[in-house]
């Protein structure tokens, strides 16, 4: 059974160079999966911290569910990731190093289950992104090249 992407953080790839990537199961709500099923998620701002021996999602977005009524969260409530004990060790090992965080890079369904793909990431510097958007470019240009040739 394919996945399902329920939503995106496009401009994790325009201000992050992603250095790794991990797959993590999400600790929801009922009226939260309802909302996700139906597309009504935004990870926008949204960024992962480790606290203890667990990790955080903050600054996820998930409208609330109108047929929930007074049962729905908070939109904006920290959700606990789901990661084993290793992992998690791993990953702060990693993030003690200077100018790397967690980011959410996607939401989707897998076999039924919620599942948030974050990534170790470090930030860029404004010289990075445009040369980023300069080697866009010129590949660009050049696959128009190409298929105007043909």
């Amino acid at each position: 059974m394919a996945e399902e992407t329920v939503a995106t953080n496009k401009e994790a790839w325009h201000n992050y160079h992603i250095l790794e990537s991990v797959e993590a199961g999400i600790e929801l709500e009922g009226a939260e999966v309802k909302s996700l099923r139906d597309h009504k998620a935004n990870l926008k701002d949204s960024f992962a911290r480790i606290e203890g021996n667990e990790i955080y999602l903050y600054n996820m977005h998930i409208s609330p569910y109108p047929q929930a009524g007074r049962f729905n969260p908070d939109p904006k409530r920290r959700r606990k990731l789901l990661l084993h004990k290793a992992e998690i060790k791993r990953l702060f090992g990693q993030l003690t190093q200077k100018g790397l965080t967690l980011i959410p890079l996607k939401v989707y369904f897998k076999r039924g289950l919620a599942k948030v793909e974050i990534a170790l990431a470090k930030g860029k510097r404004l010289y990075d992104k445009r040369e980023d958007i300069k080697r866009r470019d010129s590949d660009r240009e050049l696959r128009r090249e190409l298929r105007n040739k043909e």
